[in-house]
Order: structure tokens, then sequence, then C-alpha cells
């Protein structure tokens, strides 16, 4: 996942982008409301995460201008948000969950368990139930970041891994590689010009050849239905 952290709180920021980039996602991290805003507007992400207690102002009026944005365009007013902060008043919560917000978490909180609310955001924008996706021959687990084909674990870099699953949630929507990059790399990440390119071929590899399609100039797509 491309995960926003919108969090003045430097040592909370970098622990956060340290544990959730060792579980494979790509984390920026901003430091006030205009700051979260300028990225929103941006690049899309899957989740924000957002703190409160900001320097230039309470985080909700970021949540509200997200939620009150037209969609069509950056920034994406549905994309989820999930509130952490040290307000643990249940009023406060109830006010954040009805300005848009999609979850919330009182500080201090385990790690574990906001990277598993984050999964859970996940399936619901994808509108997929189940924790582990199957897909033909394959079972991929997002939780754990394991794959396996007709119940052989498959051994695949983390990098190969998210583009495995971002085009399997995808499917069977086209996603350009410029799409897949956003996804992959944060700001500071360091991207060679084909490395997605070299991603799919590893998969193609360890996962058979049919399994991404290419639609050349265009991008990669995994079919709706596996192929028989």
């Amino acid at each position: 996942m491309r995960v926003l952290v919108v969090e003045d709180d430097e040592g909370i920021a970098a622990g956060l982008a340290a544990h959730l980039g060792r579980a494979g996602h790509a984390v920026d991290c901003t430091a006030t409301v205009a700051e979260g805003w300028r990225a929103l507007a941006g690049e899309p992400y899957d989740v924000v995460l957002l703190d409160l207690g900001l320097p230039d102002g309470d985080g909700s009026t970021l949540l509200r201008r997200l939620r009150d944005t037209l969609p069509g365009r950056l920034p994406d007013p549905a994309t989820p948000i999930l509130i952490m902060t040290a307000r643990d008043q249940v009023a406060s919560r109830i006010a954040g969950l009805d300005l848009g917000a999609d979850d919330y978490l009182t500080k201090p909180f385990d790690p574990d368990e906001l990277a598993a609310r984050m999964r859970a955001l996940r399936r619901r924008t994808t509108g997929r139930p189940q924790a582990t996706i199957r897909y033909g021959e394959l079972e991929i687990d997002p939780a754990a970041r394991t794959v396996s084909r007709s119940g052989v674990p498959v051994e695949l870099a983390s990098r190969e891994f998210s583009v495995l699953l971002a085009l399997v949630e995808a499917r069977p929507r086209v996603l350009s590689r410029a799409q897949m990059e956003t996804q992959l790399y944060n700001w500071d990440g360091g991207l060679e010009s084909n490395a997605i390119e070299v991603h799919v071929h590893h998969l193609r590899r360890k996962l058979g050849e049919s399994l991404i399609r290419t639609v050349r100039g265009v991008g990669y797509y995994v079919p709706a239905e596996p192929t028989r």
C-alpha cells in the first residue's frame, strides 16, 4: 500500500515509516495540515494515517476538506483515513468518525494492530471480504506476505509480492508502470527506470508466463479469471 502519515512527532512518524516499510508498504510522512493536503493533491494514497493535533491546525480540518472534495481528480475524497490521536474521549472518536474517518486508534497503540486495521480498510476498499486471496492455483496472504501455488510456497522478493498483489487486486484493470511505481515507491525510494519490468519478469518466471499480461505501450494486467 501507498501510505501517507500526517504526524508532527518525528519519532512516531519515523517509527511508523520503518515498521510499515518492513511490511512492504511505501510510506510518505508529512508534519502539518498544509503538507498533508499538498501530498494528497499530488499522489493517490491507499490510506492516510492522520494525527489530530498538528502545528498549523487540527487534523479534522484536513479530513473535512478531503471529504468535501469533488470526485474525479486528486485529491480523492474516498481515500481511507485512519485517525491516530491521544484524544481518547468517546466524544472525540464519535466526532472523527462522523466527519468521515474510516477508523480511529488511540495513542499509544500497537503497530501490529495498526497494520491489521490498514489491511481491513484495504479489504473494504477493494470489496474483498476474505483475509487471503485465491486466484486459480495461487493463494496470496497479504498479512503474512506469502504466496503458494497449488499448496507449495513460492519465494518472492518484497517488491515482487507488492507488484503481484497490486495487479491481482486491480484485476482485470490495466495498471501502467507509473501507477505501479506510485503504489510501490515513496518519495525517497530509489527507482530504476526498468524496475517494474524486472519485477514482472521475475513473477512470470516463478508463477507462470500466462499470469501477467502485457498491453503494449500501456501497462500490465491480470485477467479477471485465471487461465485454465
